[in-house]
């Protein structure tokens, strides 16, 4: 099974040449004096264009701190995420844990997890992680369409690696998101450059097909954006590692108000804590 997933890996690989294996090995800290440095407590741009991402260094990171990678919703953009309270609610707390954050521009608004998007993610990631005192460790957390980005990134072919995952009403199955408007339908087909979903492509099925990951998913059954029975439920169920993270149900419509209460916020950063204990 394992050997299946690594050759669909390369596939992905294969669909976009800018996407490169790992360098860098999980856990290892790398040597500071070799890296660069950004003011601590405000947020840097990273990279350009439609791949512009914003990083935020905590004022404790002194020694290591490990790298938290926010994907945006559909139609938004790093900035969108700086300047909404209620994705600062999420932020904050990951600073206050002493996690730095990188607001994703994913490749762009709609981007859909795709081959290129992530590429662009690689990049920025490459040029964030050299200008702040990196542990070596990489967190994912995926807002809807974000959810997309964030899964690839934790499977096979990625650029960095990835320890574990956390979504917020996120999107995961390309082929359920690929069905469930023409719109959507139409900027994946645009995303991807291809005619039909691209099932060897979905993030979902390389989860299921590799194996179990920390996960800590959240949605409602009330969603009707984002059919979580069919995303982040299923994900869960099927790819999620039992011992680490869970399943929160929610209430309510599609990014609602409950999905960044500072209790939310606090089961985010909890999460990604725990996996740094596990180390």
């Amino acid at each position: 099974m394992r050997a299946l997933a690594a050759a669909l890996a390369l596939t992905w690989s294969g669909a976009q040449a800018m996407v490169l294996a790992p360098t860098v090995t999980t856990g290892a800290a790398p040597d500071r004096a070799a890296r660069g440095s950004v003011p601590s407590g405000v947020w840097v741009p990273v990279g350009s264009g439609e791949a512009l991402s914003l990083l935020r260094v905590p004022r404790s990171c002194v020694q290591t701190c490990a790298l938290v990678v926010v994907s945006h919703p559909r139609g938004q953009s790093a900035a969108h995420l700086r300047d909404s309270a209620s994705a600062s609610v999420l932020t904050s707390a990951l600073i206050h844990a002493g996690f730095a954050v990188l607001l994703s521009g994913d490749g762009g608004p709609t981007s859909w997890g795709s081959p290129a998007g992530l590429a662009a993610l690689g990049q920025v990631h490459a040029q964030s992680t050299d200008l702040f005192p990196w542990s070596g460790r990489t967190y994912a957390l995926g807002l809807s369409m974000g959810g997309l980005m964030a899964l690839r990134s934790a499977l096979p072919g990625a650029p960095y690696p990835v320890e574990g995952v956390a979504l917020i009403d996120g999107w995961v199955d390309l082929r359920v998101a690929w069905g469930s408007a023409v719109s959507r339908r139409e900027e994946i087909g645009a995303a991807y450059g291809l005619p039909d979903p691209p099932e060897d492509l979905n993030p979902a099925w390389l989860a299921r097909t590799w194996g179990r990951l920390p996960m800590l998913v959240f949605g409602s059954p009330d969603d009707r954006t984002v059919p979580f029975e069919r995303n982040g439920e299923a994900l869960w169920s099927e790819a999620g590692e039992p011992d680490v993270g869970g399943l929160v149900r929610l209430s309510g419509g599609h990014l609602g108000g409950n999905r960044f209460t500072p209790e939310v916020a606090r089961q985010v950063a909890a999460f990604y804590r725990t996996l740094e204990r596990r180390r």
